[in-house]
């Protein structure tokens, strides 16, 4: 495989990754989408901004091409936790925009630059001095790792699952018969291990 068809393979892997993130964020309320579904906050429309920030810089501010617009989060004085969550100021809107034009800055600095050209992230360290190669591995690897995140929030809100609106990458079953299926889980991990059964946590 030549470089042009290596760097199309990280490229389209990359989107891919984006578009589910994206359509996660659709076609629910503002309640669902800002709400917090873990003990630690974690949250749908928190992980569309966290992501602007990861692929802003990564794919941007590394290699000297940084994006246009002053992201906030980035300040020292912030707290650590501005990137995880959209205030009542901000809208869905404007941070699903937000996500877009981070997107296509990206895909700017992937399309301008060779899979070896050189970079830099200064708190890495010995290992600060990066090639777009890394790059673009480390964000469809962080991507990936968050689109794992919103396969599971949204899940929890309306049963939404998969890829696209179109594509749950689930069999075709009912609700009867997921619930079977899910039962015939939990009496197997019981089975498992008898003594660590307990009440169920709930499901939301």
């Amino acid at each position: 495989m030549n470089e042009t068809a290596a760097k199309d393979v990280l490229h389209r892997y990359l989107r891919e990754a984006s578009g589910a993130v994206l359509w996660k964020v659709d076609g629910i309320s503002e309640y669902d989408a800002r709400r917090p579904l873990t003990p630690t906050g974690t949250n749908l429309l928190g992980l569309v901004k966290h992501l602007s920030i990861v692929e802003a810089y990564y794919l941007g501010t590394s290699f000297e091409r940084p994006f246009a617009e002053h992201l906030p989060w980035w300040d020292d004085d912030q707290d650590p936790q501005s990137d995880a969550w959209a205030t009542e100021d901000e809208t869905r809107e404007q941070i699903v925009d937000l996500y877009r034009r981070v997107n296509a800055h990206a895909d700017a600095t992937i399309e301008a630059l060779d899979l070896d050209a050189p970079g830099l992230v200064p708190w890495w360290g010995d290992s600060r001095h990066v090639t777009l190669h890394q790059m673009l591995v480390h964000v469809i690897a962080e991507s990936n790792r968050h689109t794992g995140h919103v396969d599971i929030l949204r899940e929890q809100v309306d049963g939404a699952t998969g890829m696209s609106a179109d594509s749950s990458n689930l069999p075709d079953y009912d609700a009867t018969r997921w619930a079977a299926y899910r039962e015939r889980l939990e009496q197997v991990a019981q089975a498992a291990d008898p003594a660590g059964a307990g009440p169920q946590s709930p499901i939301s």
